[in-house]
């Protein structure tokens, strides 16, 4: 379970919720009246991977040996 403490409990004991994020590597949700507003995490460097930001967008795969005509390309239009 995610750690959660309010606003009022955060601006207070910053610091020591930073430290906790940082040596436990787990989220600290910030609530407002009860309601999850902010996230704090742990920062990870992301890497631009071409393949993995097109993994699921493929809709529909039929016949992709087959040649594609000039007219039939959406950008050709």
């Amino acid at each position: 379970m995610m750690n959660q403490v309010s606003k009022s409990q955060f601006k207070s004991r910053a610091l020591a919720f930073f430290r906790q994020v940082e040596k436990s590597g787990e989220p600290v949700i910030i609530t407002d009246h009860g309601e999850p507003k902010l996230e704090v995490r742990p920062f990870r460097l992301l890497q631009d991977d071409p393949l993995s930001r097109l993994h699921g967008t493929v809709l529909r795969f039929e016949r992709p040996t087959e040649p594609v005509a000039e007219d039939a390309w959406e950008s050709a239009q």
